[in-house]
């Protein structure tokens, strides 16, 4: 099994991510990540999966979602020809004399502090996974008191874009 990351152009309409994550589910897939937010068309959401599945079942799984009403498109996004980013927010309680020590750390890993109390910083740092997992482990040191993390985002790189050619067809029938 591998993870393949899917950008899914659905109508902004209520219950399509529902219909989406029960497609995933009803085929045992582990879905690793999920995010959705409006698209440059207000009518339009994308919904960005991440999930482990076989090459074959992937293809499969494509069809079905396609056989949904409100989903308009599907790209794979494979990782070397797209830029996907997690968004990371860390609390780390920390007294004056480790203060520096974790400030070191941040800016190490290119990331900022978005809150400061007397006892503990807000991190945020966004990255690829795997540079988030690293900042993890630099910070597990530390007293890590709470972590949120959004699902991946992900775009394809150069100037093409998953909403031209043939998206003006497909999303007549919503306005």
């Amino acid at each position: 099994m591998g993870k393949h990351t899917l950008s899914v152009l659905v109508e902004n309409k209520p219950g399509v991510l529902a219909r989406v994550a029960g497609l995933f589910s009803r085929r045992a897939f582990n879905i690793h990540s999920l995010a959705v937010g409006q698209t440059e068309h207000p009518d339009v959401s994308r919904i960005t999966v991440v999930v482990d599945v076989d090459e074959f079942p992937l293809e499969h799984v494509t069809k079905q979602l396609n056989k949904l009403v409100n989903v308009l498109k599907i790209v794979e996004l494979e990782q070397e020809r797209s830029v996907q980013r997690d968004l990371l927010l860390v609390k780390v309680r920390v007294d004056a004399r480790l203060r520096t020590e974790v400030l070191q750390i941040v800016d190490l890993f290119r990331a900022k502090v978005v809150d400061v109390a007397s006892d503990s910083l807000i991190i945020e740092a966004v990255g690829a996974p795997e540079k988030l997992d690293a900042l993890m482990v630099a910070l597990n040191a530390y007293d890590v008191r709470e972590i949120v993390q959004s699902g991946t985002v992900a775009i394809g790189r150069g100037p093409r874009s998953i909403t031209e050619r043939g998206f003006d067809r497909a999303t007549a029938h919503i306005a």
